[in-house]
C-alpha cells in the first residue's frame, strides 16, 4: 500500500431503491476517487443524489451496479468502519449518555482503554469549543450544538476519511462556517481526506474540488475526471 493509493472509488456506480415502474434511481453509473489530502465539496440540490453517494463512498449502501472499493484502507469491513467516518443529516446522539461519553462511545466500542477514550473524546470537543457541553445529556442542548457534538465523536476516531453530509443544515450562518473551518483544520493535521456534501455556496470557500450532484448524476472538474 502506497500513500498515492485512493482511499475510496467509485467505478461506473448506480444505486436504485425499490423496483418496477415505482423504482427511484438515486444515483446514476458515476465514477470517483478520494485520495489522502483530498477537501471535496459536493455540491447539489436536495434529492440530487448526494447523501446516496456519501453512502456508498462509506460502504453503508451497497451499489446497483458497478463497485466501490478502498484501495488504501482496511479490506476487511470490520477494521475499515473505524478508518472512515461520516457525520450524519441527524446527530443520533443516545440520550442517556452525556455529550462525553457519547463522543468516547464509538473508541469504547473499538475496545480501547477507557483513559484513551476520554481524553481523545476531550479533545474532539475542544477542538470544536464545546468543552462546556461535556456533562450535559442530550436534551440539555440545541439542536445544533447537538450537529456538532456528532462532528466531534467522529474526529475523535481519527478517520482516514472523513464523510459529512451537510452538516451546516441545522446551524446558524457564523456556527457553520466555524464547522466547517474546524473540519477542514483536524482533517488536515490528522491527515485525513474530507468530502463535505451541501447546497450551500459559502462552505465552497473552505474546500480545494467541487463534485456537483444534479439528477443522480456526478460531474467532476476536468483534471479529476475518473479514469477507466
Amino acid at each position: 500500500m502506497t500513500v498515492s493509493e485512493p482511499l475510496a472509488v467509485c467505478h461506473n456506480v448506480a444505486r436504485t431503491f425499490g423496483t418496477g415502474p415505482s423504482a427511484l434511481v438515486a444515483v446514476h453509473g458515476s465514477s470517483c476517487s478520494v485520495s489522502p489530502d483530498d477537501l471535496v465539496a459536493l455540491v447539489g440540490p436536495s434529492g440530487s443524489g448526494k447523501s446516496t453517494l456519501l453512502h456508498l463512498l462509506a460502504g453503508l449502501e451497497l451499489p446497483t451496479a458497478g463497485t466501490v472499493t478502498w484501495p488504501a484502507l482496511s479490506q476487511d469491513p470490520a477494521q475499515r468502519v473505524h478508518e472512515i467516518g461520516v457525520v450524519f443529516q441527524s446527530p443520533s446522539l443516545i440520550p442517556t449518555l452525556d455529550v462525553r461519553e457519547n463522543v468516547a462511545l464509538p473508541l469504547v466500542l473499538q475496545g480501547l482503554d477507557p483513559q484513551e477514550c476520554s481524553e481523545r473524546a476531550q479533545e474532539a470537543l475542544s477542538l470544536l469549543g464545546l468543552t462546556t457541553l461535556a456533562p450535559l445529556l442530550p436534551e440539555e442542548i440545541s439542536g445544533g450544538q447537538a450537529q456538532r457534538v456528532a462532528a466531534a465523536r467522529v474526529l475523535a476516531q481519527r478517520p482516514r476519511l472523513v464523510l459529512a453530509d451537510e452538516p451546516t443544515g441545522q446551524l446558524d450562518h457564523a456556527t457553520g462556517q466555524s464547522l466547517v473551518t474546524t473540519l477542514v483544520d483536524t482533517v488536515t493535521h490528522i491527515g485525513a481526506a474530507l468530502v463535505i456534501s451541501t447546497h450551500d455556496e459559502s462552505v465552497l470557500t473552505h474546500l480545494t474540488t467541487r463534485w456537483v450532484m444534479a439528477d443522480g448524476r456526478l460531474t467532476l472538474p476536468a483534471d479529476r475526471e475518473y479514469a477507466s
